[in-house]
């Protein structure tokens, strides 16, 4: 066995420590479930190899479901287990070092820059497209797809539509509230609709909870894409993808959730393969016949 000196266990030791204490003001006056516990002794013994891990891996070492890791960093105060996992890599090795004076960073490209730590976030909750892929293949192949954002939420929802119908044969996006959208709903379920893609972002309308109630209702599937993992939509949903939405500027900024649903748009691509590619080609020499688009 290689021998260590007394010097190097010693910083051993205090390093465990250090470590130990930074976890330890993560996690303590946090009112915890037993599974989250149960997490939270396993990252205490297992922080530095933990820092690598995906959701599921955690789920997998400490015994507990994917879900309950999502909402113990929900407990904690995280948007989802990304920023956590950033947080623990923290406490592990130390504050990211402090940038050079002379960066000369203004008051918005400081902003920007907090945009950029959010798509690696989001960036790093891809590590597994297990989940995306799962979402992708359902969404494809419902017809009609349905794609659901009130207020805040309906461009973002409107473009995906927009993108999607280039390769599905029959899209609706659903922006009115109320009746009108429970009636359209229900007659896209009676016509075969198996699937609703819903847009969450802050702030949450009450309507969009009711809808997707109603959705429910007529025996709908929601596919949701919000930015918090545990709350009253989530509550509704069968599959929720999370992306971070940056409220650093007046204004939230919602490049996260958009990269998410081009993301998954191009993943419905890949699952829909020679079908989905074809579309897409017939929708392209289409727009060049009737010269839809300037050229030069």
């Amino acid at each position: 066995m290689r021998h260590v000196p007394e010097t190097g266990r010693s910083l051993a030791v205090l390093d465990a420590s250090r470590i130990v204490a930074n976890l330890r003001t993560l996690f303590d006056g946090r009112r915890l479930s037993p599974s989250q516990r149960r997490i939270a002794r396993y990252l205490l013994d297992n922080a530095q190899e933990a820092v690598f891990f995906t959701s599921a891996d955690l789920a997998e070492r400490a015994g507990v479901s994917q879900p309950s890791v999502t909402r113990f960093a929900a407990a904690l105060g995280f948007r989802g287990f990304p920023e956590f996992r950033e947080a623990l890599r923290t406490s592990v090795f130390g504050e990211r070092p402090p940038a050079e004076k002379g960066d000369g960073y203004n008051e918005i490209q400081e902003l920007v820059n907090s945009e950029i730590r959010d798509l690696e976030r989001l960036r790093d909750g891809l590590a597994d497209p297990g989940q995306l892929r799962r979402v992708a293949d359902r969404l494809a192949r419902s017809s009609p797809l349905l794609v659901m954002g009130l207020r805040i939420s309906a461009p973002l929802a409107h473009l995906f539509g927009y993108l999607a119908e280039k390769v599905l044969p029959d899209v609706r996006v659903l922006d009115v509230p109320g009746s009108i959208l429970e009636d359209r709903l229900s007659r896209a379920a009676e016509s075969g609709a198996q699937w609703v893609l819903a847009i969450g972002l802050p702030r949450y309308p009450r309507e969009l909870a009711e809808g997707l109630v109603w959705a429910r209702r007529v025996r709908l599937k929601v596919a949701l894409v919000t930015d918090q993992p545990v709350g009253r939509l989530t509550e509704l949903a069968d599959e929720v993808l999370l992306a971070p939405v940056s409220s650093g500027f007046a204004f939230d900024s919602h490049a996260g959730p958009t990269v998410l649903c081009t993301a998954l748009l191009h993943t419905m691509l890949d699952t829909l393969a020679a079908e989905g590619q074809a579309r897409l080609e017939a929708f392209d020499d289409r727009a060049a016949e009737r010269q839809v688009f300037l050229t030069g």
